[in-house]
């Protein structure tokens, strides 16, 4: 398991220094339950539960306290998007995920027309599950595929049944839902045909959005132990160039378009409020064990483990284990790297800089200044980012 950030100490009352401005607002939710550990999983999750409100039945629990302690330090403002995240959220109960979204709304209000997103596996989500999780006020699902080809999933330790997938995507858009489905590609014996077959049975699907994420092996993961054994190979850049240009390529012709390197949807309306709240510099609050939070310029992390999650709240303290204030000059580095990355792109950059990268055909400016990857500045952002930013 991964250690957690080094910070600041972050006090017990919880309290943030006082800031101008009121950035639009999110919440994410952390669920860190699984059955199985995949073995590239790096998030804080757990397939066991650790007692009275850290387990699935007590877990939400332990949410609202959180809610309610947060409800008298960040100025009240509604929702504009609720993510459940994990773990496997939809191992808990539609009632538990209606309880939460009660005292979310109670706290600060959801707004009309907000995304409320569940992450779903799917083996864990049927017909008669999807319509319950709707009604308790979900209206879009986020569902792990990864994969239809059975010996990428072996690799990547998925235990679900590719012919489920199709089957849970069918029972979210059933319930009324909007529908995202996620991919991983560059697993370890994955050739260019096996990602080619995992994107068109995606499209074949028709979801409003689907995320194409590079596989990116870390310290600690099952999988960076077999990398450093030598029972694995390192992942290959040039092929993974290449299964990006081709999703760049099927989805375009599908209809979807991107407009965050790994993110791509049918419409402006299908894009994920999550993912813009974090490219875009809001507000949000990470209930959970290990959940990381960013309102008014400072950013600070929750304890790791469920159990010390759930005895803190207990005690009326802060979950908060560690955090810090934003520098200008951070929050500037923060707003290139994320926003450089969207289809929006920035503008206020040295002229020089932006006419180098134009004649290397890694950006396009329009409107006189804005600057926006080129499919090749997509494969080579981080090296587009350092550049703007004079590293």
């Amino acid at each position: 398991m991964p250690r957690q950030p080094v910070g600041s100490v972050w006090p017990e009352d919880g309290i943030l220094e006082p800031s101008e401005g009121n950035s639009p607002f999110a919440a994410y939710v952390h669920v860190p339950f699984c059955t199985v550990r995949c073995g590239y999983c790096d998030f804080n999750t757990y397939t066991t539960g650790f007692g009275e409100g850290a387990d699935l039945a007590t877990y939400a629990d332990s949410v609202i306290r959180e809610i309610e302690f947060s409800r008298g330090i960040v100025d009240p403002r509604p929702l504009e998007s609720v993510f459940f995240g994990g773990g496997t959220p939809s191992l808990l109960a539609p009632g538990e995920i209606g309880r939460i979204l009660r005292a979310l709304d109670a706290a600060f209000g959801i707004a009309e027309g907000a995304e409320v997103t569940l992450e779903a596996n799917p083996e864990t989500l049927d017909q008669e599950g999807a319509q319950k999780f709707a009604s308790a006020g979900i209206n879009r699902f986020s569902i792990g595929m990864q994969s239809a080809v059975p010996h990428v999933l072996r690799t990547l330790d998925r235990t679900h049944n590719p012919e489920n997938v199709p089957r849970a995507v069918a029972a979210a858009k059933a319930a009324g839902c909007q529908v995202s489905v996620d991919l991983i590609y560059g697993a370890p014996g994955e050739t260019l045909g096996d990602w080619e077959v995992s994107l068109r049975q995606a499209i074949g699907m028709h979801p409003d959005h689907i995320s194409a994420y590079s596989l990116i092996i870390e310290e600690g993961t099952k999988m960076g132990r077999e990398l450093a054994a030598g029972l694995i190979a390192s992942p290959d850049g040039d092929l993974d160039a290449q299964k990006y240009e081709l999703a760049d390529a099927l989805l375009g012709q599908a209809g979807f378009h991107w407009y965050e390197i790994s993110n791509f949807s049918t419409s402006d309306a299908t894009r994920s409020t999550h993912n813009l709240a974090y490219w875009r510099d809001w507000d949000w609050w990470g209930y959970g064990p290990g959940a990381h939070s960013h309102v008014a310029g400072q950013r600070w992390w929750n304890v790791k483990h469920p159990r010390a999650y759930a005895g803190r709240l207990l005690q009326g303290v802060s979950p908060g284990f560690a955090g810090e204030k934003l520098s200008e000059e951070d929050r500037r580095v923060e707003a290139v790297m994320l926003g450089i990355r969207t289809r929006e792109g920035m503008g206020g950059f040295a002229p020089p800089v932006v006419a180098g990268l134009v004649r290397d055909g890694l950006l396009d400016v329009f409107e006189g200044e804005r600057a926006v990857l080129t499919l090749k500045g997509r494969l080579l952002a981080d090296l587009v980012t350092r550049t703007l930013l004079g590293w």
